[in-house]
């Protein structure tokens, strides 16, 4: 299946009872099949961006196209069972095992029971979890690290063209997290999943990243891949968020890079 493209078309957001606007007029591509993060501190926007793709937000003006598609005409349930959406805080049912987490949109999409079990099985050695260990266990019976990657394996169980990401590795310990970030990297350029993943850390963004956009009060300050930032930062803000021009940063976002790219 051909990975869906996402367009930003001077997308803005404002909420009820404010008087600026959360997102402003932003615009860029995301390519099939690429991975771009979306890095900035805590209140700049990312968050509401990524949200508006799977329309949990509504725009206030401007155009979220998927594979050149208006989102706003599309039925949100259906838009939303063909994209895969993973938080920080996990949302796994807890009255189901990890199993029927798993299955869940796959069975709202009327597959069959053998396709559903082939499919968890699959995605659950994908994520590098033996299925006959983890299939029949509950929510509270998992780990962090093992709850956010049979988050990552719902959120892509039903094989959507795109995956949206949001903080969610904020959770886990450091070596943890860096093993989540190698299986992520694995995962989409494996299934050519088109991702948008949301953070506020430096280093994740260098690890992960085809593309970064910096964002910073609701407006895109920077586009570019990650050393690009780094050596030709546009805006002073860029410049001090990516610590550009610092020998020792760039040396430690490179082995970063490489840390959750070794095969």
């Amino acid at each position: 299946m051909k990975p869906a493209t996402i367009r930003f078309d001077d997308s803005t957001v404002r909420y009820p009872d404010s008087d600026r606007d959360a997102v402003g007029g932003v615009s860029f591509e995301v390519g099939g099949g690429e991975l771009v993060v979306l890095l900035g501190p805590s209140g700049c926007g990312k968050s509401t961006l990524l949200r508006t793709v799977n329309r949990l937000v509504p725009l206030r003006c401007g155009r979220v196209l998927v594979d050149g598609v208006d989102v706003a005409q599309l039925d949100p349930v259906e838009l939303r069972r063909g994209i895969g959406y993973v938080i920080q805080a996990i949302g796994l049912f807890a009255n189901m095992t990890v199993a029927a987490n798993v299955g869940v949109v796959p069975s709202l999409l009327g597959w069959s029971p053998g396709e559903i079990t082939a499919r968890v099985d699959e995605l659950l050695r994908l994520v590098d979890l033996d299925p006959t260990e983890y299939r029949t266990r509950r929510p509270s019976a998992l780990s962090g690290g093992e709850a956010q990657r049979i988050g990552v394996a719902r959120a892509i169980a039903a094989r959507p063209r795109a995956l949206l990401m949001d903080e969610p590795f904020g959770a886990v310990d450091v070596v943890v997290r860096t093993a989540l970030q190698r299986e992520l990297v694995r995962i989409v350029a494996e299934l050519r999943t088109t991702t948008l993943f949301v953070t506020h850390d430096v280093d994740e963004a260098f690890r992960l990243a085809d593309r970064i956009v910096v964002m910073r009060d609701g407006r895109v300050e920077q586009a570019g891949e990650p050393f690009e930032l780094f050596e030709r930062p546009a805006t002073p803000y860029v410049r001090e968020l990516v610590h550009a021009g610092d020998d020792v940063y760039r040396r430690y976002f490179a082995r970063g890079r490489e840390l959750v790219r070794a095969r």
